[in-house]
């Protein structure tokens, strides 16, 4: 109705301006000039009509839009859909990780020492409100059935642990210690180096002997001589806990701490500390390789990037990362593989107390772009067995946990994935590649 008047209004004006022509007034236009502002005003008129036209279409499209979306919405007589899921308790002889039920969470399970996991290590909140997978349950297992005696050792259960009987000249919980010859008596007998005279005097007509420290007095009054103290087993009899870190050797008079080959003696003359070897260059990697030190020694690598296949291909930007080279436009399968893999070498001692926090994956958006707003963490690969969880921290990090208890020496793999999201579209992907060096030690 606007257009309209607007244009019976310039309709009116141009006639009253040709009428007042005709009436034989000044600074009159001609018949072509009329002519031309007429074409021009309908050219005017047109646009705006084309203009206005257009603003409707677009009104009306987003006017349907916002109807679909309000008739989506569940009414008030309608059951929403739940939005978490029901708590979930740990298994007996278990550990549960994860506290959050809401759609899309994770919760974790792992077994105590002794027990092993029958069931889904992970469950997920699912959107209809219910968990997935069945009720984990943690089994009694056999602690001798892993065999871990060693050197002819015989494994004796018993409740949730084990002990080793070890045949004679090896000692250790795992009879992975080989003894002295000496004889198990705290006093060395039978062996010219461990014994002395007495230093002997006479008082008052009698005569007094006495010996060195480390040494007693043994034999007759008329015969006596001074033998030396084992301490190593005065300490071991007497139950006094470890005079050593690793191994006590007796000496004439005293005792010696011992450490094992690729360990170092600290000045307290009895705990042991692992010798770098890459750092004080007393390794024999070649070029091309880098020296990761590990739990008395060292590992030459040499990483390698994924093969290509298809149109997927890496390039090593680092000695540990590489990252995929740009995807042509049209391949999903490129654009679904990680965008970039990295390597992780991790040196434990045995027996770390667990749950321990081994490696952190976080995300970081390139300047003036904004990062994802959702990650997805999972364990992808690898020979880790369930010794492993891969939990968020927070908003933007994950972490991976130890949950059980390692011996070593063992080399174990473990292949972790960060997914993100932006709207609840897949991004990227990114992998880490951790590999984990036990120690035979747990020092």
């Amino acid at each position: 109705m606007a257009l309209s008047m607007l244009r019976s209004g310039l309709l009116f004006l141009c006639l009253t301006t040709i009428h007042t022509c005709n009436g034989g007034g000044q600074n009159c236009m001609d018949k072509h000039q009329v002519v031309g502002v007429l074409r021009q005003m309908e050219k005017f008129l047109k646009g705006q009509e084309m203009r206005f036209t257009e603003g409707l279409r677009i009104m009306k499209s987003k006017l349907a839009t916002l109807q679909n979306s309000v008739s989506k919405l569940p009414q008030a007589d309608q059951s929403a859909a739940p939005s978490v899921c029901p708590s979930l308790e740990a298994p007996v002889h278990g550990t549960k990780f994860g506290s959050k039920y809401f759609i899309s969470h994770e919760v974790h399970f792992t077994c105590s020492h002794g027990y092993h996991l029958v069931g889904p290590g992970t469950r997920v909140c699912q959107e209809n409100g219910s968990w997935s997978g069945v009720n984990t349950i943690c089994k009694d297992v056999s602690e001798c059935s892993s065999n871990p005696c060693q050197n002819g050792g015989t494994c004796v259960e018993g409740v949730n642990q084990y002990k080793c009987t070890c045949p004679q000249s090896w000692s250790g919980s795992s009879c992975q210690h080989q003894t002295q010859t000496a004889p198990p008596e705290w006093s060395v007998m039978n062996d010219p180096a461990f014994s002395r005279r007495p230093r002997c005097a006479k008082v008052d007509r009698a005569q007094h002997c006495s010996c060195d420290a480390g040494f007693h007095m043994s034999g007759t009054s008329d015969n006596s001589i001074c033998q030396d103290v084992n301490e190593c087993e005065v300490y071991r009899l007497d139950q006094g806990g470890k005079l050593c870190v690793y191994e006590c050797v007796n000496v004439p008079g005293s005792y010696q701490c011992s450490c094992p080959r690729g360990y170092k003696l600290l000045p307290d003359g009895r705990s042991c500390e692992d010798v770098d070897e890459c750092l004080t260059q007393q390794h024999n990697c070649s070029r091309g390789t880098t020296c990761i030190n590990t739990g008395g020694g060292f590992q030459c690598v040499s990483p390698e990037c994924p093969r290509s296949h298809g149109n997927i291909s890496y390039v090593k930007t680092s000695p540990f990362q590489c990252e995929r080279n740009p995807c042509p436009m049209e391949s999903r399968s490129c654009h679904l593989a990680p965008k970039t893999v990295s390597f992780h070498y991790l040196s434990l001692p045995s027996n770390l107390q667990t749950p321990a926090t081994l490696f952190r994956m976080a995300t970081a958006a390139a300047p003036g772009r904004p990062g994802p707003d959702s990650l997805r963490f999972g364990i992808v690969g690898g020979n880790s067995r369930g010794m492993f969880v891969m939990q968020r921290s927070d908003r933007q990090t994950g972490e991976l946990i130890l949950v059980q208890g390692l011996r070593g020496p063992q080399d174990i793999s473990v292949d972790v994935d960060m997914s993100e999201y932006s709207e609840r579209t897949f991004q990227a992907k990114h992998v880490a590649k951790v590999h984990v060096l036990v120690s035979a030690y747990d020092f």
